[in-house]
């Protein structure tokens, strides 16, 4: 049950994340439009390797580096902070309105030909990217590495899995000219996954400072 609640967690905040606009889902759009449902999976293809490298990187790279309960507690309340104003934004975008799926075409895909490279060049130069990972995502890893290789494995799968289904929705949609949800329906979507991430983070705020408290005891 463990293990398919850190999947769960995983999905449900990554899916979180790539609802969100942002350059993936404009190479997305564009690349769906001229390429057809493909463009996708492997855009998507693209962002999992990296990803996958940098997990790899954690897990072998930092194992000591999270034993130390000084760090691990740091990590989760800066992890925690970040997500907290990862869903805060999210609400507040959904309810001001200024978040739509026909906004996000992008100017700088008519070159793109390579979309598994694209999609990991947009998530290497995406400052957000890298700053999610370096917090929430550090603090994901050092959580799902307290059951093994296993619960770094669902978490991974479960991570990627939401970007997969998200961005082939989206450009299986889009290849058959149609629109996959409303506006209103998406906003409220997004405000949802948001309160649902700033509870999560009130989770990983909680468990970095009892980590802290250890220490000072």
């Amino acid at each position: 049950m463990v293990l398919w609640g850190i999947f769960i967690s995983a999905f449900l905040v990554g899916f979180s994340g790539a609802m969100m606009p942002g350059p993936m889902l404009g190479i997305t759009i564009d690349g769906s439009l001229k390429k057809g449902w493909t463009a996708g999976p492997l855009i998507v293809l693209g962002h999992g390797i990296l990803e996958f490298i940098l997990i790899i990187i954690m897990t072998f790279g930092l194992r000591d580096f999270f034993s130390n309960p000084t760090v691990a507690g740091l990590i989760g309340l800066f992890g925690g902070a970040f997500l907290a104003w990862m869903g805060y934004g999210m609400i507040k975008s959904g309810i001001n309105k200024s978040v739509t799926l026909g906004s996000q075409r992008s100017e700088n895909s008519p070159g793109v030909r390579n979309f598994a490279l694209a999609g990991a060049v947009v998530s290497a130069t995406n400052p957000y990217f890298i700053l999610w990972w370096a917090s929430t995502g550090m603090e994901s890893i050092r959580q799902s590495y307290a059951l093994g290789l296993i619960g770094v494995l669902f978490f991974f799968i479960g991570h990627i899995l939401s970007d997969l289904v998200w961005y082939t929705a989206i450009s299986t949609a889009l290849s058959r000219g149609k629109k996959l949800i409303s506006d209103n329906i998406y906003r409220w979507t997004i405000i949802l996954l948001g309160i649902f991430v700033v509870a999560f983070s009130i989770y990983f705020i909680g468990s970095g400072w009892k980590i802290l408290l250890g220490v000072v005891e």
